[in-house]
């Protein structure tokens, strides 16, 4: 039976009696549980909607579960339904899954903070996820009587509001020489470990990987120092302390800021729940890193955009590869859908013969010498013009990031290069991306050539950028440039020659990819060929651009009608999801059903693929097209038949 204390609020703002709830059956699963506690922090007038605030936790929980050892789970958010930074508390019977390693849980904190939480607010949040990594904390806890118990408990832990929180350093003690080595079981010198842990959200495993790894080196007598990029504000770690420490952990989910910081370092890697789970082997690590004169180190001027090649994550090269590829192709999508929409807008105001007259308009013509068509014509012009040199950036930018994921910033300018000679001889989209590769792997190479210490400083801004632009550069013309091209205008032609059965067979094909990881690796691929190809002059690259966005946004259309029409089948969370995802399928972003397919994978997935299947071949088959490769049902305009 529930055993809610009532009574005025004695602790910090954050939190009070009318938020807890002890010993109580909150239902089977974790979506009943955050419900549950959602409606209670609306009931006492801390949250505007508790509909609208158990949907943000269940999407935090979709990223990643916030079950931890020992009987804990964390579902945390901030939203704008929170109208008040609030802790709410639940000591079930029975124990309810979150998703840890070790078991279901009976200890559940529901962190709740406002959309613009403050620093205040954050650093009093992330205090109490510090205090769960503490044994004592945890067993008074279990231990509480009365509501008013646990409110103290809380009490002692969240720092008054007129103090400072718990600093974003955290270093353990000074180790004393001899202090015992886990990693090889003798006595040796104190050894010294620096660490940067990062969540997505920066509320809570942030900083209980900091604290965890805290307790476990001094559990090795080993002196760390732990820089926690979260929310709550970070403070970077001494240049100083890096350079006097053995090694480097990073614990994070998201890639660390300032990593070029840690160059030459021994490394360790892992997710920010790992360093929660298994600190001291993560210590351990460290230390044999230490050690290995062979282990993997930070290079300068390494890449950081989360794929850690050099971080001891063992990726295959095939991983690795795909990331690289992936990293081009995100941040080229922009360049496409902006380019893309506008190039789409421009038809709508002045006709699809607009691209033939648009450059002369826009040079030869103002709004007070409009041309022939009035106002109308000149702002097409102008629309499209802002278009097409927005989508000439497509293979320059595939290009320059794919080099950048390699290099860092100093891939970026002989990746950009590498894209637009491919432009310029014809290559296309694979000529860019063989180019970004064949750039970043030479300004890799470039990076790691030995120079005197008063050279090294134009590394990065001449040296890498003037050697690695000339090796890509004469690569590309003399060597790649015209088989490149060559086999871009065979795939042209082959394309153009598509009628009939294997017209529809390539649309049921491109259906199939766009369904099947939902912006994955394989729909990423097939939207890229669609948008690579994409020329108003070539019908196929029309119809295909149509099967690819028609398909795409198969998924989340079909999974908010579904979860419409049969709502007994879905949880509260998944019909919160399925009204989401009318918006995210009308705007062709599959990833509006990825909520359903981590939930039910084996019948979602495959149900999903069918009906884009179907779609990419009825479009093939009927001949519909499309101009704008981004937009959904907002470009329909630009659609035919």
């Amino acid at each position: 039976m529930s055993d809610i204390a009532s009574g005025r609020p004695r602790g910090p703002a954050i939190i009070d009696t009318d938020l807890i709830t002890l010993d109580s059956d909150l239902g089977a699963d974790k979506e009943s549980v955050v419900a549950a506690l959602s409606a209670r922090l609306a009931a006492a007038g801390r949250s505007s909607d508790a509909d609208a605030l158990t949907a943000a936790v269940l999407e935090r929980e979709s990223k990643s579960a916030t079950g931890l050892p020992g009987g804990l789970a964390i579902p945390h958010c901030r939203s704008g339904a929170v109208t008040t930074a609030s802790l709410g508390f639940a000591r079930l019977s029975p124990k309810v899954d979150f998703g840890a390693p070790d078991g279901p849980a009976d200890l559940v904190f529901l962190i709740a903070a406002p959309e613009g939480a403050g620093g205040d607010h954050m650093k009093l949040l992330t205090a109490l996820a510090r205090a769960l990594v503490r044994p004592d904390f945890v067993a008074a806890l279990r231990n509480a009587r009365t509501a008013d118990d646990v409110v103290a408990l809380v009490e002692e832990v969240l720092p008054p509001p007129t103090e400072s929180a718990p600093p974003a350093e955290s270093p353990a003690p000074e180790s004393t020489s001899g202090a015992a080595d886990p990693a090889s079981g003798a006595n040796t010198r104190a050894r010294t470990v620096v660490a940067v842990t990062a969540c997505p959200t920066g509320i809570a495993h942030t900083y209980m990987a900091a604290d965890a790894l805290t307790a476990a080196g001094e559990r090795a007598g080993v002196t760390l120092h732990v820089e926690t990029q979260g929310s709550s504000g970070s403070t970077p770690l001494p240049a100083s302390v890096i350079a006097a420490a053995d090694a480097v952990i990073f614990a994070t989910d998201v890639g660390v800021k300032g990593r070029e910081r840690f160059a030459g370092k021994p490394v360790v890697a892992s997710g920010v729940k790992r360093a929660i789970n298994e600190p001291d082997t993560m210590i351990g690590e460290a230390l044999r890193a230490a050690r290995d004169p062979s282990a993997a180190k930070i290079e300068p001027g390494q890449a950081a955009a989360g794929t850690d090649a050099d971080a001891g994550s063992e990726l295959g090269w095939g991983t690795r590869l795909r990331q690289i590829l992936l990293t081009g192709v995100s941040y080229m999508i922009p360049f496409v859908a902006a380019g893309g929409l506008l190039i789409a807008l421009g038809f709508l105001l002045g006709g699809y013969d607009i691209s033939d007259s648009a450059a002369d308009i826009v040079v030869d013509n103002t709004l007070t010498d409009l041309p022939d068509g009035g106002l109308a014509t000149y702002l097409g012009a102008v629309l499209f013009q802002i278009g097409s040199l927005a989508f000439s950036f497509l293979v320059p930018a595939l290009a320059g990031y794919i080099a950048f994921a390699i290099a860092d910033r100093p891939g970026l300018a002989p990746g950009f290069t590498a894209g637009a000679v491919a432009v310029f001889v014809g290559a296309g989209f694979i000529g860019g991306l063989v180019g970004g590769i064949i750039a970043g792997f030479a300004a890799l190479y470039v990076s790691r050539i030995p120079l005197p210490t008063w050279a090294r400083g134009l590394m990065p801004v001449v040296i890498i950028p003037l050697l690695a632009s000339l090796v890509v550069g004469a690569l590309m013309f003399v060597v790649l440039g015209r088989p490149l091209a060559a086999i871009t205008s065979g795939l042209t032609n082959w394309l153009n020659g598509l009628s009939g059965g294997s017209a529809v067979i390539l649309g049921v094909i491109l259906g199939l990819m766009m369904c099947f990881d939902l912006g994955g690796p394989v729909n990423k691929a097939a939207y890229a060929f669609a948008v690579a190809g994409l020329d108003v002059s070539n019908h196929a690259s029309l119809q295909i651009m149509a099967a690819v966005m028609a398909a795409g946004m198969v998924p989340p259309l079909a999974m908010a009608l579904s979860s419409l029409l049969r709502p007994r089948l879905y949880s509260f969370a998944e019909r919160e999801n399925g009204k989401a995802a009318w918006l995210l399928g009308a705007s062709f972003i599959s990833e509006g059903a990825i909520p359903f397919a981590a939930a039910d994978p084996i019948r979602v997935i495959p149900s999903m693929m069918v009906g884009g299947a179907v779609t990419g071949g009825i479009v093939m088959a009927t001949d519909v097209t499309l101009s704008a490769p981004h937009g959904g049902v907002f470009v329909i305009f630009a659609m035919d038949n």
